[in-house]
């Protein structure tokens, strides 16, 4: 038998957590799944050249340069660039600003969470 639309919807309507500011107020900077990863990588390292980050994130040369560009433009990350012989190596660190933008992102989503988990 097949259902209705109606039988799929839950019937008291739709359910509001309440977690201070909800998904609307993930950072968007971090939200993003690559981005998130590189953050996170190198909140346990002291620092990681683009190499590590591109083998630790599975991702192409492309995708993570434009990615931590956009980290880097928010001042989440630094990035210094140096040659070793004729070899160019990038190395990132997190920043103090990409520390805690990263830990509030963290204690907002433990509190979708917990309010997801408590319905």
């Amino acid at each position: 038998m097949a259902k209705t639309a109606s039988a799929l919807k839950p019937a008291a309507g739709p359910r509001i957590v309440a977690t201070g500011g909800g998904a609307a107020q993930l950072d968007r900077v971090i939200h993003e799944r690559l981005r998130l990863g590189i953050v996170s990588a190198l909140a346990v390292n002291e620092s990681l050249t683009f190499v590590e980050l591109k083998k630790i994130l599975d991702t192409t040369d492309g995708n993570l340069s434009v990615h931590a560009r956009k980290l880097e433009e928010a001042g989440y990350i630094c990035c210094e660039k140096k040659f070793e012989g004729r070899v160019p190596r990038s190395e990132y660190q997190l920043t103090a600003k990409g520390r805690s933008a990263l830990d509030s992102y963290l204690t907002h989503m433990e509190a979708l969470i917990r309010a997801t988990r408590q319905t």
